[in-house]
């Protein structure tokens, strides 16, 4: 199995190669790999709308039910600061709201507008086309088998962070 890492200089293309392919057994690298390349691949095909992924996501998840910002944080799985920035962005873009809540009147909640409705349709779009062409990539037998066995490690196995005393940073797509 061989990975491409991006050029250096002469005679760098065949070090890196034999870099990637030493990490091809390992998972962490793996996914952390085909996550951030996915991810960069999103940003791009978001720009075109003025969101971010992450940016998105929120307001799929918002439209979803009425949700705070913590609230909606913890189910993204965004720090308060992350998710402040962007619902902040999201405003200025007039696709969701901060309202009061009609069931606290203490608590707000982020709602989402007509606008950002429309971006949750058409961003569904672009994440269903980048979806079907990565997968499209496998063979067709393999491709349900992949995604259900990706879920079942990320609501089983790997659904909890473990603690420990310096957790690594998430990457996050650039808004």
């Amino acid at each position: 199995m061989g990975v491409t890492l991006q050029e250096g200089g002469p005679g760098a293309t065949e070090e890196k190669a034999d870099a990637a392919d030493a990490l091809t057994g390992n998972l962490a690298w793996m996914l952390a790999q085909a996550s951030h390349v996915l991810t960069t691949e999103m940003t791009r095909a978001f720009e075109d709308m003025g969101v971010s992924p992450r940016g998105h996501c929120v307001l799929s998840t918002a439209a979803s039910g009425e949700f705070t910002q913590k609230e909606l944080a913890d189910a993204i799985g965004l720090d308060k600061t992350t998710m402040v920035v962007t619902i902040d962005d999201l405003e200025r873009a007039g696709l969701a709201e901060r309202r009061p809540s009609a069931s606290d009147r203490r608590a707000r909640v982020i709602a989402v507008t007509a606008a950002g409705r429309k971006c949750i349709v058409k961003g569904e779009k672009v994440v269903a086309e980048i979806q079907e062409n990565v997968l499209s990539t496998l063979p067709k037998r393999e491709r349900q088998a992949f995604m259900e066995t990706l879920a079942e490690l990320v609501d089983g196995r790997l659904s909890t962070p473990a603690q420990c005393s310096r957790a690594p940073r998430r990457r996050q797509p650039r808004a």
